[in-house]
């Protein structure tokens, strides 16, 4: 039964899991699935395949020696092999997928059939630049608006994702320093707190010292703090905005104001800008530089390690410092500027240009919702974490208190003290209720910290569903009904693993089980 409010008045019971074993480890339409080595055999093929002939080798002492042993399949086991493997896997397609500070938000069909018209899809970066004008007008129009939407002079398109992004801007920072010769004298990058890793990550790997700005107890970050940590030696302040805790920083401008009075630069990490594109422009806010992650502002595939976008907008002070290859409109045509001689470029990032993909896939996303669309789904998106936070608020505790968020909504675990269920544990109990867990213990200043970003692709009806299965949880841990979370998930077709054994011990080679008369041999010694 429901509230007025669409909560449940009260806990729900929770029957004790009980699975019945079947003989072939099939749970209905749940298949089990073997490794691939397990499944094929190395002496078989499914294909038809013609002997090599006579050949001479090429690779010298790279050569090998030994069988490859891949194990062979027939059509039809291939692929029911790999269906299963991806049945196995939590998708957007399935479900709300709550991750903070990811943006797994629904992706356009639209988007992807763009992505595979010929002469986007099917092109090479090898081609001369006369047979891709269309693509070249392509990403050159995408870098127009990308600087319109933040009041920038100049896009570096070429980083590949997010952390490709921030080394870029802080290389552009790092140029411009040296060309007014003060490179050897600026060697410090002020990161806060609560940032994403890879941000004292990307200062260190270019060279810099990196020191900490503390976080208030709001969780945002102060003036004076920066002020006092300013001085000749910082190159650069690296701050996200809004920041990691799901908080915009009500001091950003201020912020900028004393990095610049002190001869440093302001890099913005981008990663949360669908919470404020259409809204705010960051520029105008003071500054330097900024990546932008298209594939999660503008709706292409996110997660899996790929495919990323980091294009990196730059202010009047860093542009002419910009990484080749850059695009230059002479007449009517396309050229690709490849060469630094005659620029101030710090140089080259990357092979080729960047992910054509993910250009075509955000240019679609942003003509088929218009400047006006894009703004309301960064409001959207701010709405639903609003939403939720203030729905779990009487059942879960907020770090912040009842203070409105972005695009996230943040908890703590104090209101799990002394119940004997942990975050992790409540995260995997999530599972068994058909949810992937939200980002856990992360930012780091929060304490067990449960973060949830809904994204601006949710219905309310989803959301919902999903605040009250979060609810039903939480009732569960106040009436002490620990057995639901100690052992979870019990519904996933593995139950819980050790993960940070798997981290640091990974088995990454498969090695074929020894024969069971071998093996009784062994026990019986």
């Amino acid at each position: 039964m429901l509230n007025n409010q669409g909560r449940p008045t009260q806990p729900v019971e929770v029957a004790a899991p009980h699975v019945r074993k079947t003989f072939t480890g099939h749970r209905a339409l749940a298949m089990e699935e073997a490794l691939i080595f397990e499944v094929g055999r190395a002496e078989v093929t499914g294909v038809d395949v013609d002997d090599a002939g006579e050949f001479t080798p090429r690779l010298g002492k790279l050569e090998r020696t030994t069988p490859i042993d891949l194990p062979g399949l027939s059509e039809p086991e291939t692929m029911r092999h790999y269906v299963r493997l991806s049945q196995k896997n939590y998708a957007i397609d399935l479900g709300l997928y709550p991750l903070g500070s990811c943006t797994m938000k629904h992706n356009p069909r639209l988007n992807e059939r763009m992505a595979r018209l010929p002469g986007f899809g099917d092109i090479h970066p090898m081609q001369p630049v006369s047979t891709v004008q269309g693509a070249l007008e392509l990403i050159d129009t995408l870098a127009s608006w990308l600087t319109e939407m933040t009041g920038a002079s100049a896009v570096a398109m070429s980083p590949k994702a997010g952390a490709h992004g921030e080394a870029c801007g802080m290389m552009a920072i790092k140029a411009a320093l040296e060309a007014r010769g003060e490179g050897a004298q600026r060697r410090v990058v002020l990161v806060p707190e609560s940032a994403h890793g890879t941000n004292p990550a990307t200062a260190a790997l270019i060279g810099y010292d990196v020191r900490p700005i503390p976080a208030r107890e709001d969780g945002t970050v102060s003036v004076e703090a920066v002020q006092a940590a300013l001085g000749p030696e910082v190159a650069a302040l690296m701050l996200t905005n809004p920041n990691t805790c799901g908080l915009f920083e009500p001091e950003v401008v201020a912020i900028a104001q004393a990095v610049h009075a002190a001869g440093a630069f302001f890099y913005c990490d981008g990663a949360n800008f669908n919470a404020i594109v259409g809204k705010v422009r960051p520029m105008d806010l003071g500054v330097d530089a900024m990546h932008i992650n298209l594939h999660k502002t503008f709706s292409t595939p996110h997660g899996g390690g790929g495919p990323g976008a980091g294009p990196v907008v730059l202010s009047d002070a860093l542009a002419p410092f910009a990484p080749v290859p850059f695009i230059r409109k002479d007449g009517q045509k396309f050229t690709l500027v490849e060469h630094t001689q005659g620029t101030q470029s710090f140089g080259r990032m990357t092979a080729f240009h960047g992910q054509m993909g993910m250009f075509v896939r955000a240019m679609s996303y942003m003509l088929s919702h218009g400047g006006d669309g894009i703004r309301q789904a960064s409001e959207d998106a701010v709405l639903n974490a609003n939403y939720i936070r203030v729905c779990l608020s009487d059942v879960m505790s907020a770090p912040f208190g009842d203070k409105p968020c972005m695009h996230e909504a943040l908890f703590d675990d104090r209101w799990l003290k002394n119940t004997g269920v942990t975050t992790l544990d409540f995260a995997k109990a999530m599972i068994d209720e058909g949810y992937h867990p939200m980002t856990m213990y992360f930012p780091l200043v929060v304490h067990g910290a449960m973060l949830i970003e809904p994204t601006e692709s949710e219905s309310k009806a989803s959301i919902d569903l999903f605040i009250m299965a979060l609810r039903d949880l939480a009732f569960s841990v106040q009436k002490g009904e620990t057995e639901r979370f100690s052992g979870a998930p019990y519904y996933a077709p593995r139950r819980r693993l050790d993960e940070t054994r798997a981290a640091r011990s990974p088995v990454l080679r498969w090695t074929k089980p020894k024969p069971i008369a071998a093996a009784n041999q062994i026990a019986a010694e």
